[in-house]
């Protein structure tokens, strides 16, 4: 004869129920703070270390461009002019060899100074946020990191404006355009760093061509 028993039901005990409400706890909150932090902070870094990092390459362009144009730029010897018997200007002609020998100078140095503040970076302190200079140096910092992307381009632009009876004021400037990537933990964002520069201003006496000279063709 063949008996059966009954198998005991297993029964689930939990043993610390405050340690594992604990741990789910902890978890919750972790995860609120990542997401608060990647949904509200870590915008607000970015855009402060975009300004900052805009800021940084603008005065590397122009201080570069001061230092080389002060020094080899002469603008007789960059626009030659042309006079009939009269002395009235026939024709304005630009000395492209110099003009992209002074653009290509400033490109190559600007790169290398740029090329520095890539591995430094910027640290921006999260009371800079709040705007108020009580807090700005409270910390911690967070790192803000660039890349350039792709090459600095620039170009020249020439305007004539009236000066007077007889005279022409001629403006040359130099348009420099680069772009680069801001990155910060877990963003990135690609910003353009546009800035025109002066670099001659002239008075001509006497009638001026009709025709005025293009130097980015040139």
């Amino acid at each position: 004869m063949n008996y059966y028993t009954k198998k005991p039901k297993m029964r689930f005990e939990i043993k610390h129920p405050k340690t594992i409400l604990a741990i789910i706890a902890i978890f919750i909150l972790f995860n609120s703070i990542i997401y608060l932090f990647n949904k509200n902070i870590l915008p607000a870094v970015l855009s402060i270390g975009e300004e900052r990092m805009k800021r940084e390459a603008t005065e590397i362009i122009n201080e570069t461009a001061l230092d080389i144009y002060s020094k080899d730029f002469n603008y007789e010897e960059v626009i030659i002019t042309d006079k009939d018997n009269e002395g009235n200007i026939t024709m304005l002609r630009a000395d492209t060899v110099k003009l992209n020998y002074l653009s290509s100078k400033l490109v190559l140095e600007a790169n290398r100074r740029i090329g520095e503040l890539e591995e430094i970076g910027l640290e921006v302190p999260l009371g800079y946020m709040t705007k108020n200079l009580v807090f700005y140096n409270l910390g911690p910092d967070i790192g803000v990191k660039m890349t350039q992307v792709g090459n600095i381009s620039s170009s020249y632009e020439s305007i004539f404006e009236s000066a007077g009876i007889n005279q022409t004021r001629h403006k040359i400037y130099l348009n420099v355009n680069m772009k680069m990537k801001v990155i910060v933990p877990f963003k990135s964002e690609e910003v353009e760093v546009v800035t025109q520069i002066p670099i001659s201003e002239t008075i001509i006496v006497g009638k001026t061509p009709s025709t005025a000279i293009d130097l980015n063709k040139n």
